[in-house]
């Protein structure tokens, strides 16, 4: 009877330990949380840091005569009315804005200035890389909201041979300095249509896709 008893003691951790194993899936690895599928026109975040060729939109508020279209040179700088040759590249919108308002404040009194990112090219830092076995591996341009459905149809999907549900999304992880690997079921998601399993993406996220074993 005491055997019995010690078996039941001994065995309710171990059960315990099994159950919460089971719960983790991808080889160990964790999953992010499902995200929404976002609406509406798609644009760069509020931290997107601008590129060379990044297509700019300037607005100077009651002055139109000051305010331009123009793109990022490759050696990262803009010129637009009153103003030449000014860096952009490095900076998010803000900090541009915030630059030129400066500089326009030698000519008109209280400039109100905003910069939006009409295309943007993309920096490394910008990016999403997605590659193995999807129909065209590619660099994708990270936007606002975007999430991995999202990422997945600029690229034409999963290739034929993948292994969609033991991809793996890198992510580099600033409070700790390493990258932390995350289990993402794209399989799920796209030959399924499992919207659960779709998830946010950030900037410089790395999709890897492998292939089938059979």
């Amino acid at each position: 009877m005491c055997f019995v008893g010690k078996s039941k003691f001994v065995a309710a951790p171990v059960l315990a330990a099994f159950l919460l194993s089971g719960c983790v899936g991808g080889g160990g690895r964790p999953e992010l949380p499902s995200a929404a599928i976002a609406g509406g026109r798609e644009a760069p975040s509020e931290e997107y840091v601008i590129g060379p060729m990044d297509s700019l939109q300037v607005f100077v508020w009651r002055n139109p005569d000051l305010s331009a279209k123009v793109q990022v040179r490759p050696d990262g700088r803009i010129t637009t009315p009153l103003i030449s040759d000014m860096p952009a590249v490095g900076k998010t919108p803000a900090m541009l804005a915030d630059d030129i308002r400066y500089a326009l404040s030698e000519y008109i009194k209280d400039p109100i200035v905003s910069v939006i990112v009409e295309n943007a090219a993309g920096v490394p830092s910008q990016q999403i890389r997605i590659v193995g076995a999807t129909e065209k591996p590619a660099l994708v341009p990270y936007r606002a909201s975007m999430t991995l459905l999202d990422a997945m149809i600029s690229v034409g999907g999963l290739s034929e041979f993948a292994s969609g549900n033991r991809s793996r999304l890198i992510r580099y992880d600033p409070r700790t300095r390493r990258q932390v690997e995350y289990r993402v079921r794209l399989g799920d998601l796209l030959k399924n249509g499992d919207i659960s399993a779709n998830v946010k993406l950030e900037p410089g996220d790395v999709i890897i896709i492998p292939e089938s074993m059979f």
